[in-house]
């Protein structure tokens, strides 16, 4: 009996191991990048995959104030985005690829309302709602940092 208590126990730590990993990538462990919007300095969490953009921040109830989410896509398009599921008032800004903003929207939670850009874009940059306005920027600003698309 020892022997088999002592496999349970290896397996049933492996286990719970394996849960707290796939806990931790659930709740978005997507690398950073550290962005500027004129003096100000940015963290931003990158969504480039499918996945990573699909659920963005989705079911998050709080972002620090420099805080964001960045969405870098292969193809520029008129990418557009929703609020479905996403609990946190957000701004959105449009960037042109050489991070010119080319405009600025404000997003109400849980709401399934289109938000697109005026012109074809590769990336999107999520705040906290009037963080743009707060700074005094707008579109035409420039968004300095962005990663390279794969």
């Amino acid at each position: 009996m020892p022997l088999l208590s002592k496999t349970l126990t290896s397996r049933c730590c492996f286990v719970i191991a394996a849960l707290a990993v796939g806990a931790a990538n659930a709740q978005g462990a997507l690398p950073l990048a550290p962005l500027t919007a004129g003096m100000y300095a940015i963290q931003a969490e990158v969504a480039a995959t499918p996945a990573a953009r699909e659920q963005g921040l989705m079911y998050r109830k709080s972002m620090a104030p420099n805080a964001g989410m960045l969405f870098v896509f292969e193809q520029k398009a008129g990418h557009c985005f929703w609020m479905r599921n996403t609990e946190l008032p957000l701004s959105i800004a449009f960037l042109a690829d050489d991070g010119t903003i080319v405009n600025i929207e404000d997003m109400a939670p849980r709401t399934e309302n289109n938000h697109c850009p005026k012109a074809a874009i590769r990336y999107a940059l999520e705040m906290n709602r009037g963080w743009f306005a707060q700074k005094g920027i707008k579109a035409g600003a420039k968004i300095g940092g962005l990663p390279q698309p794969r």
